[in-house]
Order: C-alpha cells, then sequence, then structure tokens
C-alpha cells in the first residue's frame, strides 16, 4: 500500500480520485492548496504526489519547483511527481518536466489509464535502482554515473540532474550504441506497460542533452535515430 498525497483544489475530482486510489489499495491524504501541500511533503514525504497545475496561492509548477531543489533531503527532492493539467499546450507539458515533475496528465482524463501510471511510478521508485546484476559504476568517455551514490559527472564537473534525467543517463549508458525506441525507454525507465505519451520521453532527452551535450543543438552523445528513437554514443 502507498501513500499518496493528492493536490487539487477542484473538489468534485479531488473525491473521485480518493475513492479510485482508495479502491486500488492505496492510503490517500488531501490538500487543496500549494502551500500547504509543499508544508505535507517536508513534514511527511508521501510515496507519491499527484499535483494540479492551477491552484490557490501557490501553483502546481512552483510546488514542483520548491520540491526539486530540496536537495538537502532526498526523501523530498525525490518524490515522484504527476502533474494533473486542464492545459492543453505543449509548453504548459514541458515546463512541467522541466521543473523536475515525472509525468502529466491532461484532464479530462480516463481513471483506468491514471491508475495505470500510477502504478508504474511507484514500481519505478520502489525499483530504487538497476537489477543486482548491472554495475553500480557507468562510465563512458568523460561522462561517470556513480548509482550507488546518486551522482553523475561530465568531465569531473557535478551533472545536476532531476531524478528522471539521472534514470535516463544511466540506461543510456547500459546499452551504447543500442538503437532504443521510446516505448523501450518508457517501459524501461519509467516503467510504463501500456503505450504512453512518448512526448515524455523527447522532452528528457532535450534536457539532458543540454547538460551533456557540447553542442545540444547539433548532438554527438545522444543521437536521433529518425523515426525510431535513440542511441547514446558516448
Amino acid at each position: 500500500m502507498a501513500d499518496v498525497l493528492v493536490v487539487e483544489d477542484e473538489q468534485s475530482l479531488l473525491h473521485t480520485l480518493r475513492y479510485n486510489l482508495s479502491r486500488a489499495g492505496h492510503a490517500v491524504r488531501l490538500c487543496t492548496d500549494g502551500g500547504r501541500a509543499l508544508e505535507m511533503v517536508r513534514e511527511n514525504p508521501p510515496d507519491l504526489m499527484l499535483l494540479d497545475l492551477m491552484l490557490p496561492g501557490m501553483d502546481g509548477l512552483e510546488v514542483c519547483r520548491n520540491l526539486r531543489r530540496d536537495l538537502g533531503n532526498p526523501a523530498v527532492s525525490h518524490v515522484p511527481i504527476l502533474i494533473l493539467t486542464a492545459r492543453d499546450g505543449e509548453i504548459d507539458k514541458v515546463v512541467g518536466l522541466e521543473v523536475g515533475a515525472d509525468d502529466y496528465m491532461t484532464k479530462p482524463f480516463s481513471m483506468h489509464e491514471l491508475l495505470a501510471r500510477v502504478k508504474a511510478l511507484l514500481r519505478r521508485s520502489e525499483m530504487g535502482g538497476p537489477p543486482r546484476d548491472q554495475p553500480l559504476r557507468l562510465v563512458s568517455g568523460n561522462i561517470e554515473v556513480d548509482v550507488g551514490a546518486h551522482r553523475a559527472l561530465c568531465a569531473d564537473e557535478p551533472l545536476h540532474l532531476k531524478p528522471r534525467e539521472f534514470d535516463l543517463l544511466g540506461y543510456f549508458l547500459r546499452h551504447r550504441g543500442h538503437v532504443l525506441t521510446r516505448e523501450r525507454l518508457l517501459r524501461n525507465v519509467w516503467g510504463y506497460e501500456y503505450a504512453g505519451d512518448t512526448r515524455t520521453v523527447d522532452v528528457h532527452v532535450r534536457w539532458l542533452r543540454g547538460k551533456i551535450e557540447p553542442n545540444p543543438a547539433q548532438p554527438t552523445r545522444i543521437e536521433t535515430v529518425r523515426g525510431v528513437g535513440y542511441m547514446f554514443t558516448g
């Protein structure tokens, strides 16, 4: 049973989410205010947070941004965050991922799909790292990922990666030289068992390129394989 914090100011949706999450076996806490949600996570970090973008006071993006900055408390800064938004604009989705959300869903959404994404995010969080037969230290050129210490370096300089960026970079290093489809990345990095929105992968690759590529506009480490996915060449 997971502890899920639902932050949503639309009362009907708030209680619908509580009902369905409770039926799925989760303990559910409710909050309708962004500032209070931030306090609740810091007082008692949940296993997962569903976070609406449009909230009174502090909006969802600012809540997410503040949590990811709390680097002194990994239990807080690494809480999986699924953003819920009534907006359908690409920029809102991109910004949500940029500030550290793990996934997003646009209202109205299927409750079945939401529960599937919740399950995937929780499973990925519970895994906490690579299988036991995978190395804990990954190196490619001047890029190094220490999975055990949750630290990444590029040319001996620390890389400040969001949790999903860190997971994605580690997966790329483990499969250097292999063409990886977006669906495979969703399945193995995000934990999705269904055909999720592959735009999530593209956005995270873009942010990762911005941190490890000498020239992100002309990537040489994470190459795009047109119509298929990506290949990490180091």
